[in-house]
């Protein structure tokens, strides 16, 4: 992200261990209450970045304690941006959509419904932006839902 005039940007470098993403769920949430966001969209935001942390964690440094994620959270255009790094190589794969009654009634493995609940809570979401170390994910969230 390069910062302009109309921008102000957080970056959170997190350990590789689950739980911290608990640190860029809330740091999202004040950011985007910050900037009078809703209630509801908050909670969006908050599965966004608890989500897309979680991924980076387990599936791109594939649970490795001597890697990072990166979370950028910025404010632009009346729109929270959000781009989480990692040092995996991103999605490979098309992620057929879950069957959630399948997973609530455990018929169906958990795969891909982070990736969903991303998608369905996003305005805009991009996958598989190289960095020099690895994989970047960008989302964009507006303050009012179209």
């Amino acid at each position: 992200m390069t910062t302009t005039v109309n921008e102000r940007l957080v970056k959170i470098i997190l350990p590789n261990i689950l739980g911290f993403e608990r640190i860029a769920m809330a740091s999202a949430a004040s950011f985007a209450k910050m900037y009078g966001f809703s209630a509801e969209r908050i909670e969006d935001i908050k599965t966004i970045v608890a989500e897309a942390a979680i991924n980076a964690m387990q599936h791109g440094n594939k649970g490795r304690e001597d890697t990072a994620v990166v979370v950028t959270i910025g404010f632009k255009d009346n729109a929270i941006h959000v781009e989480v790094a990692d040092h995996g190589d991103g999605i490979t794969d098309v992620l057929p959509k879950p069957d959630i009654a399948k997973i609530m009634n455990n018929q169906d493995p958990i795969i891909g419904f982070g990736v969903f609940l991303i998608q369905e809570l996003a305005d805009e979401v991009e996958f598989n932006l190289d960095t020099e170390s690895g994989h970047r994910l960008k989302i964009v969230v507006k303050k009012d839902r179209a």
